[in-house]
């Protein structure tokens, strides 16, 4: 195959990117990896012109070189982020340049992407999702964000059993100063306190589950997981989790394909909350890990993606 290059943007060690790369080049694809946050500048060149006709440039790593016009389809994954840079003005603008100027030509060449990185940072907002979600006609809680003690009071009087979910997933240091991760939580009404008034808190209702789904869409094709679970969030165990590979509920890929478009998106990895009247919607990572469900459950997720990554664009 010579008709372009894919080029797949995450870190270098990356074991579900790996997956897709081996079914690109079983496919005879010719595919670039490349970690901009760790190669460059050092271990990489970027030059890109504009205004002299079509944009064109060329990426130079250690391995090989890619012109930027040859490239057919961008896999964005998990690339590191740039550095942060230390408390000097000379660092901190080498450090802006690079993610304004490399991530910018990176962002802008003309074609497909899985996904988008300006898409992605768009649909990481939860009011967004839920907004999204509702419109697609999905299920979705009743939740509250808010600053306000009294209001998250009356909003745990009104709908009683809460749970509390971070806005946003990242790294969080304990008082002990070891690492640590903010599942969701429930809460109880004497739970509620003025610390609230600190910043943004997301509480819903709490969703009287039986198990949970993970929906996994990459392009036209859809994967449903039922995860049960001893847990009310199953991510804080995974041994604890039995897959089980079911259809997907009626009407569920038709929303999911609705509410992806809405964002732009052409993959998503969505939990549901799986009740006696059917899913309700929690949300959908937009650049979710889906590795570890394949190999769970044997579903092709990685083939699916390289497939989408594959298409023609006409």
């Amino acid at each position: 195959m010579d008709d372009g290059v894919i080029l797949v943007l995450t870190c270098l060690e990356d074991s579900s990117a790996d997956m897709v790369i081996g079914h690109l080049i079983a496919q005879g694809a010719q595919v670039a990896r490349f970690d901009p946050g760790i190669e460059f500048p050092s271990r990489a060149i970027v030059s890109s012109v504009f205004g002299a006709g079509p944009p064109r440039g060329r990426l130079v790593t250690a391995t090989r070189q890619v012109d930027l016009e040859r490239v057919r389809a961008v896999y964005y994954r998990r690339p590191t982020p740039y550095p942060t840079p230390p408390a000097s003005q000379a660092a901190t603008f080498v450090s802006r340049e690079a993610k304004f100027g490399l991530g910018g030509i990176l962002a802008t060449l003309p074609c497909r992407y899985v996904s988008h990185p300006w898409t992605l940072l768009a649909a990481e907002h939860k009011p967004l999702q839920l907004s999204a979600a509702q419109r697609a006609g999905f299920a979705v809680p009743a939740t509250l964000m808010t600053n306000d003690v009294e209001e998250a009071r009356a909003f745990a009087a009104e709908h009683g059993q809460l749970v509390y979910k971070p806005l946003r997933g990242g790294s969080y240091t304990g008082a002990d100063g070891e690492p640590c991760t903010i599942w969701t939580s429930p809460v109880q009404l004497g739970d509620l306190d003025d610390g609230i008034g600190h910043t943004i808190h997301q509480f819903q209702a709490r969703v009287d589950k039986t198990a949970d789904l993970r929906v996994t869409v990459a392009g036209g094709q859809v994967f449903c997981v039922r995860l049960d679970s001893r847990l009310l969030d199953w991510r804080a165990d995974y041994e604890g989790i039995t897959y089980t590979v079911i259809a997907p509920p009626a009407g569920l890929p038709d929303k999911c394909f609705a509410f992806l478009a809405e964002l732009g998106l052409p993959f998503g990895a969505f939990d549901f909350a799986l009740t006696e009247d059917g899913p309700v919607f929690l949300e959908c990572n937009p650049n979710g890990q889906w590795g570890w469900i394949e190999d769970e459950t044997g579903l092709p997720i990685a083939r699916a993606i390289a497939d989408l990554l594959l298409e023609d664009p006409t």
